[in-house]
């Protein structure tokens, strides 16, 4: 009968079903892998931050050699990476990244600068093989459309539970050393190998690769589909509309020169689609990136109540549980792309500015009257950062031209890592400044364990 349980649940089925017609199965298992193991390391990592360095140095270090070498990869690797093979980066990638966790783990259990060192230069070896992963696992869910990029980035959302999940099991309830857990997670690129070669139809892949080794182009009567859609049947909502239609207005036609002159040439065409992706896609992910991670690295430490009024019994409870509460936003958000999109991408990133500013007033006057009020509040930065991030990447799937649609997904990959970046150098003068602050008006739990 209508309204029953029996048909509100058959029409939820139908609907679910509508949702995901058409998904291939494997292409999704396969990238939601690429997304979890491509990003589970530099979690894992972060993770181990105390572990690596020790208590006096700051775990800021650790953060800026996890990002830095990954946002260079990314700033400047979309402008030659297409001249490489697919199946020879995923290769690459896998020997960097176990290279770098084994360089970690093999290194003595010592905190002097010299072992630091050696284990700073692992971590940046395995944030190259993160950031070139990013740039080109998002180029290649160009080839297998909206569900790929969908598993793509549910899985960088899993990779937050699942590695800060895997290091805090393996060393705190299983009492395994953090050397040996570090050595175990340096063989999880070879999932990356399987999941390529076993898991994801190649077929799409030959099919492009056999054509040309530039960044896909059409024929006239493929780019003339494409311009029908792009005016017929595109949403251009606000911010988007004005940047899409001059980027997307333009043709890149790929190059034909060989030598020098072809190579000056595919760099200027390239140079000039990431002009046109700046305002629409990269400044929003570059903000909501700053934002909340200098609430992750900078705030959250001071976001501190007195034991009796929270379930803990020590003070360092509270940051690894915000962390888990943020990362179970990520993963729901990031998993939501088939069912929620959103459009207008600088509004998320100016709520997340707001998060920035509320939890920042709140370490320094003491207004919000609970610890679970808070913890809403860090959830609710996950889901923003998380629903950003997707639907960037969703809108220029929709939005940018076909030939230059692969490019500009790997570009636009720039901004989360810029983003870390800076947060990293604001946060430590902010969680700094923020605890002296604390401490200079009677409230000293940020200098408490």
């Amino acid at each position: 009968m209508p309204g029953s349980p029996a048909a509100s649940w058959a029409v939820y089925r139908a609907r679910l079903k509508a949702v995901f017609d058409g998904a291939d199965p494997r292409v999704c298992a396969a990238f939601w892998l690429f997304g979890l193991i491509n990003n589970v390391l530099y979690v894992i990592i972060l993770s181990a931050a105390l572990d690596l360095v020790g208590a006096d140095v700051p775990k800021g270090v650790v953060l800026l050699c996890d990002v830095i070498p990954s946002f260079l990869t990314k700033l400047c690797a979309p402008y030659f990476i297409h001249r490489i093979p697919y199946n020879v980066r995923i290769w690459i990638f896998v020997a960097l990244s176990a290279s770098g966790m084994l360089v970690i783990a093999l290194t003595p259990a010592l905190q002097d600068s010299r072992t630091i060192a050696i284990k700073m230069c692992g971590v940046m070896l395995a944030s190259l093989s993160s950031g070139g992963g990013e740039l080109s696992f998002l180029g290649l869910t160009h080839y297998y459309g909206h569900f790929a990029l969908a598993a793509w980035g549910s899985g960088t959302g899993g990779a937050g539970l699942v590695g800060a999940g895997a290091y805090a099991l393996a060393t705190n309830t299983l009492h395994i050393s953090p050397r040996t857990s570090l050595l175990f997670f340096s063989f999880l690129p070879l999932i990356m190998l399987a999941s390529f070669y076993f898991v994801l139809p190649l077929g799409p892949l030959k099919a492009a690769s056999s054509k040309s080794h530039d960044y896909e182009a059409m024929d006239s009567d493929d780019q003339h589909d494409e311009d029908e859609a792009l005016e017929n049947g595109r949403e251009h909502d606000g911010l988007l509309s004005s940047s899409i239609n001059s980027a997307s207005g333009r043709s890149f036609s790929p190059v034909k020169e060989d030598g020098i002159t072809g190579a000056l040439k595919s760099f200027k065409a390239n140079l000039n689609r990431a002009r046109g992706l700046f305002f629409p896609y990269m400044l929003p992910l570059l903000l909501v990136y700053i934002a909340e991670y200098t609430i992750n690295q900078g705030v959250a430490p001071t976001l501190l109540f007195p034991l009796r009024d929270s379930p803990f019994a020590e003070y360092r409870s509270f940051y690894s549980t915000y962390a888990v509460i943020y990362q179970v936003g990520v993963f729901v958000s990031r998993s939501s792309t088939p069912f929620i999109r959103v459009h207008h991408l600088y509004l998320p990133s100016f709520l997340q500015v707001a998060n920035l500013v509320l939890l920042t007033l709140h370490a320094m006057f003491d207004f919000i009257p609970s610890y679970y009020i808070v913890c809403v509040i860090i959830f609710w930065e996950g889901l923003l950062g998380g629903l950003v991030y997707v639907s960037t990447f969703a809108e220029i799937t929709d939005n940018v031209r076909k030939e230059d649609r692969e490019f500009s997904l790997g570009a636009t990959s720039v901004s989360d890592s810029g983003g870390i970046c800076i947060a990293g150098f604001l946060s430590m003068g902010v969680e700094v400044g923020l605890c002296t602050w604390q401490v200079d008006h009677g409230r000293n739990y940020c200098k408490l364990t």
